[in-house]
């Protein structure tokens, strides 16, 4: 067994975490402030973190550009709203007409929509770009779904798996690279998976059933995930030009977000436990790990971590976009917005959900780092 890498310490976690927010809120909020610009909406800030302002300036269009005390996220706050929730300002009403035509609630419902669905999208515009550039830069990694040994005794060789099968699909979804096959598994819960392969010149359809195995990564941090047993061939990299680039940057964004819908499933379900999702402290902790691995790593997190938050701030809970976008979806049936009590009880509700949320994977945190089981020592 290799020695473990060193943690960082707790000064480069901060800065590492604080530098990856800062830019992933500059690039989110910024989609946000981008759009409503273009629509000609008024803000009136653009602000990273969260509680009492720290430092500011004003810029000639009236925008506050502020930092504020809690680095955990940010917001664009638009002329008329009341919070960074978007919630209508009631004193709006007693504005002249010409002056309430330029505030973000008077925006047609599509524009509002496209201002609030910016955010998310640039998140993943900004992954590909990442990604694209990696693989314009360095290549693009490749390694054939073809098997070139199976492990004894293992899932794959109960199934009757044998080294030169070429694995076509898993569970109806089609397998072009190794790779394919590796993030399919890495996400298995135990739960019987449908492989299609090629022999011979011949298509099979078999049932094989992973193994729950735990493993742990250079840091220490322990893993648990499905394995099958399979061995790979010889991986190459491919010179790809920029349109082949950016291709292979939207199609591993869609895999990971396909990975991320999977995993929340599986949560949602039990089939996974809400141990396995980090909250801010295990966040923190492993974007200073890759930090400490390099530039390219940092910024190859920073592109997984992007499209996360795309994702995240897509669920239909009040208080994210998405929240914002499934309202106007029952304003649109409706064919007249949802009264503002209706709405305060949305977003309160949707705060208090994500509030406890973070309150249950801070917990699971530090009871990762086995505080409980400290405290429980010492009260024994």
């Amino acid at each position: 067994m290799t020695d473990l890498l060193p943690q960082p310490g707790v000064f480069f976690t901060l800065a590492s975490y604080i530098l990856m927010i800062g830019i992933l809120v500059f690039v989110h909020e910024g989609g946000h402030y981008l759009a409503g610009r273009f629509f000609g909406a008024r803000i009136d800030s653009f602000a990273f973190g969260f509680g009492p302002e720290l430092i500011g300036r004003t810029d000639k269009r009236g925008v506050r550009w502020k930092l504020n005390a809690i680095p955990l996220g940010g917001y664009v706050k638009f002329t008329g709203d009341m919070n960074a929730a978007s919630q209508p300002d009631p004193e709006i009403a007693a504005l002249p007409a010409e002056a309430r035509a330029s505030l973000f609630i008077s925006k047609p419902m599509w524009q509002r929509a496209i201002i609030i669905a910016a955010g998310p999208a640039i998140n993943f515009v900004f992954a590909i770009a990442i990604l694209s550039g990696f693989y314009m830069a360095l290549g693009h990694p490749l390694t054939p779904a073809v098997i070139a040994k199976v492990e004894p005794g293992s899932a794959a060789a109960a199934a009757g798996l044998q080294a030169g099968d070429r694995i076509t699909a898993i569970d109806g979804d089609s397998v072009s690279r190794f790779e394919d096959i590796v993030g399919a598994v890495m996400v298995a819960t135990g739960a019987p998976m449908a492989l299609t392969y090629e022999r011979g010149g011949s298509e099979h359809a078999i049932v094989v059933t992973p193994r729950m195995v735990t493993d742990s990564d250079r840091f220490g941090n322990v893993v648990r995930h499905g394995r099958l047993g399979l061995r790979p061939g010889v991986q190459v990299v491919e010179t790809v030009n920029p349109v082949a680039a950016i291709g292979y940057g939207i199609s591993d964004t869609g895999t990971i977000i396909g990975g991320i819908a999977t995993t929340l499933k599986q949560i949602i379900v039990g089939d996974r436990s809400v141990k396995d999702l980090g909250g801010p402290l295990k966040t923190g902790q492993i974007t200073a790990q890759a930090a400490s691995l390099g530039v390219l790593s940092f910024i190859s997190f920073m592109a997984f971590f992007s499209i996360n938050l795309g994702f995240l701030n897509l669920l239909p809970i009040p208080m994210l976009d998405g929240g914002h976008l499934f309202l106007y979806a029952v304003e649109a049936i409706r064919r007249q917005p949802l009264g503002a009590k209706v709405q305060e009880w949305a977003f309160m509700s949707g705060f208090a959900a994500l509030m406890s949320v973070m309150v249950i994977l801070t917990w699971s945190d530090l009871g990762s780092y086995g505080v409980w089981e400290r405290l429980a020592g010492w009260f024994s």
